[in-house]
């Protein structure tokens, strides 16, 4: 399944409300709080995803050396550098213009060749571009049309690759611990950060990523527990953050 010319899932108000925070990806203790203290669990997840799907040793030097990633929605390169320093030629797409300075001067500083352009997931299948692995973390909740995204997402990957989304839950307890938690009591994001009508249930996900012509091969969900100050991998809650992969049959036609 293609994405046409014409489509366009970018939501402009998204869009401005990461522009306005650009400079702070990089600070633990700014507005990306919540990200530095999710990202340990998330790239524990996404190297055991890829070590297993692509037979790689993640105790070697380089274990995804030879693999074309793309992480969609990139910001300032949390998990772009990872993803380079583990041997992945990465290309870090943001469709917030002003995030793509703050992840070239940090990846040089970093001493790390990544290939970071401001775009979206729509254009890079215009021009013909195929990923191995695409990671699309926390992106979904914010575009303006998920099922016409992950379509382009389905089209970029090559068959056989594949695609690690993590999002947020829509339910009550969502609700409670993702806006009135994060964003008004702890102060963690800014207020309006995230609307909760477009949180997305894992049922709601795996619809669209399955019309999108991808096979679900996992789910568990990322759990914060309060009294340790961490998070964790979880195989049964998925109430609130959560994280699929999915992979492109190597008989699906883009």
């Amino acid at each position: 399944m293609s994405a046409t010319q014409s489509t366009n899932t970018i939501d402009q108000f998204e869009i401005a409300k990461f522009e306005a925070m650009a400079a702070e990806w990089w600070d633990p203790k700014g507005k990306f709080k919540p990200l530095h203290m999710l990202n340990p669990t998330r790239l524990e997840y996404i190297v055991e995803q890829i070590t297993t799907k692509f037979a790689r040793d993640r105790n070697s030097h380089k274990p995804f050396e030879g693999l074309r990633l793309l992480d969609i929605g990139c910001g300032g390169g949390l998990l772009s550098e990872p993803m380079a320093s583990l041997g992945a030629e990465v290309v870090g797409a943001d469709a917030a213009a002003r995030n793509i300075p703050v992840a070239q001067i940090h990846a040089e500083k970093s001493g790390l060749s990544i290939d970071y352009r401001h775009t979206m997931a729509e254009a890079l299948v215009d021009e013909g571009e195929l990923f191995d692995v695409i990671l699309n973390m926390e992106v979904i909740e914010h575009v303006a049309d998920p099922q016409v995204f992950l379509n382009a997402c389905a089209a970029l990957l090559k068959p056989g690759g594949l695609m690690i989304c993590s999002t947020i839950n829509r339910n009550p307890k969502s609700y409670m611990m993702a806006i009135i938690g994060a964003e008004r009591v702890m102060r963690w994001l800014p207020v309006g950060t995230h609307q909760w009508g477009k949180f997305i249930t894992p049922n709601e996900l795996s619809g669209i990523t399955e019309k999108a012509g991808l096979r679900p091969l996992d789910k568990k969900g990322f759990a914060f527990n309060p009294l340790l100050w961490r998070w964790s991998i979880s195989k049964w809650d998925l109430s609130v953050n959560y994280v699929t992969t999915s992979i492109k049959p190597l008989t699906c036609a883009s």
